[in-house]
């Protein structure tokens, strides 16, 4: 069910619709507020559409280099993986050369 949220970014007033719980859009409208507070310090120009796009820029930065983290560990995860199941695959191996031998 649709609901209205209403959020503040930026010293702006927003209605924000959506299904998703009020208190996670309250978050996400907080953390866009701090982001365009950060942009705007370190701009001269006080221009909200600049400022909003500074702030969405850093925030794909971020999103880029998480999903980079992420996709590292994926493959050190994978790569280990692959180790154990080789180490197992030689363990198996030995063990059913032994059993050949001892029958």
């Amino acid at each position: 069910m649709s609901r209205v949220v209403h959020v503040e970014i930026h010293g702006q007033r927003y209605a924000v619709r959506s299904e998703l719980d009020a208190q996670y859009i309250a978050e996400l409208a907080g953390f866009l507020d701090e982001k365009m507070r950060n942009a705007a310090r370190e701009l001269a120009s006080a221009d909200p559409l600049r400022i909003a796009v500074i702030a969405a820029l850093n925030i794909t930065d971020e999103l880029y280099r998480t999903r980079a983290d992420s996709r590292g560990v994926e493959g050190r995860l994978h790569a280990r993986a692959e180790a154990i199941e080789r180490l197992v695959d030689a363990v198996l191996d030995d063990a059913r050369v032994r059993l050949a031998v001892n029958e």
